[in-house]
């Protein structure tokens, strides 16, 4: 059963795959309201991130819901802390999805400046659920400080403590930019909830959930399924799962986490990011032993569901 009043949220991304089944469960479950996407360098450069954005909205039949593009490098350095070839796009994610091109195109207003004034204008009923680098919030709060207190709730995949993905010590969202991750985990946002790796490793996809969303048949269910598809072919390849033929679709667990608290199991845990460290910059420090006499800021997800949230993705996306 929906709930009577939707939850709204604007959700900044730097859509590659798993980015794209995190909008399109945001888009069309019926608990939630998309207000709008944000997007940030990331997974590609901006440019294409943005591209993909208006795809995915568009193959939805959502081409009404506003795109916003942001930054297009971190926020204090030229690029990541490797370098990447912007021609040699992430295996997992390619430069431009494989769905049909739009016309529709993004709102001229950079996305850190429509976050600073929508959260200002109307911080009181929405969410916002980040699920790339944290740059466009960075700069927001750089715009606006009070776009602290203005963010009601926040919600970021990023980080991992058990778990990394991009170095031996860092998950890709932090790594990618760690002091931008530094500034937003400091901020002092009143709640924020952060899914790491630890959990999205907890709810794995596999092809038999795929072959699920293949009879589904939906424009999201097929997009989806190529996507992940993707996902456990990538993983199966250079990255072995627990669980055979399965990989992560991490920013979509946060999105189920909306739908379903219940589908995460959180814990108060203080968090920062290391910024400087040679074998350890963009690694997300967790002080789960409290041992650095400091408050936990953030709500850490260290398990999910699989079972729940299997069952939400594959019911959202076959919705027609």
């Amino acid at each position: 059963m929906s709930k009577s009043t939707p939850t709204k949220l604007i959700l900044d991304v730097d859509t590659g795959t798993d980015d794209a089944v995190a909008i399109m469960l945001a888009a069309l479950h019926p608990d939630l309201d998309l207000r709008a996407c944000t997007v940030v360098n990331g997974n590609a450069p901006v440019t294409y991130c943005t591209d993909n954005t208006l795809r995915v909205l568009a193959n939805i039949g959502k081409p009404d819901i506003p795109v916003y593009m942001g930054a297009h490098k971190p926020l204090a350095r030229p690029d990541f802390p490797v370098p990447r070839d912007p021609n040699k796009p992430k295996a997992l994610h390619g430069l431009t999805l494989d769905l049909p091109a739009t016309d529709v195109a993004h709102r001229p207003l950079h996305a850190a400046r429509f976050l600073a004034e929508e959260f200002a204008r109307h911080g009181d009923e929405l969410t916002l659920v980040a699920v790339g680098p944290l740059t466009n919030l960075a700069l927001a709060i750089g715009l606006d400080p009070a776009f602290v207190r203005n963010v009601r709730r926040l919600v970021i995949m990023g980080g991992g403590h058990h778990v990394a993905n991009t170095t031996p010590a860092a998950e890709f969202n932090f790594w990618a930019d760690p002091e931008a991750a530094a500034v937003v985990l400091n901020a002092g946002f009143a709640d924020v909830t952060i899914v790491p790796l630890d959990a999205t490793h907890q709810a794995l996809v596999t092809y038999d959930d795929c072959a699920q969303l293949l009879a589904a048949g939906t424009p999201a269910a097929l997009a989806a399924e190529l996507f992940i598809r993707q996902r456990i072919d990538v993983h199966e390849a250079s990255e072995k799962m627990p669980v055979p033929g399965s990989a992560p679709v991490h920013d979509a667990l946060c999105i189920g986490a909306l739908i379903d608290p219940s589908v995460i199991t959180t814990t108060p845990v203080h968090v920062d990011v290391e910024t400087t460290g040679a074998l350890t910059v963009g690694r997300s420090v967790m002080d789960v032993h409290r041992r650095g006499n400091r408050a936990p800021n953030c709500a850490v997800a260290f398990e999910a569901d699989r079972a729940r949230f299997i069952d939400i993705l594959v019911t959202t996306l076959a919705r027609r």
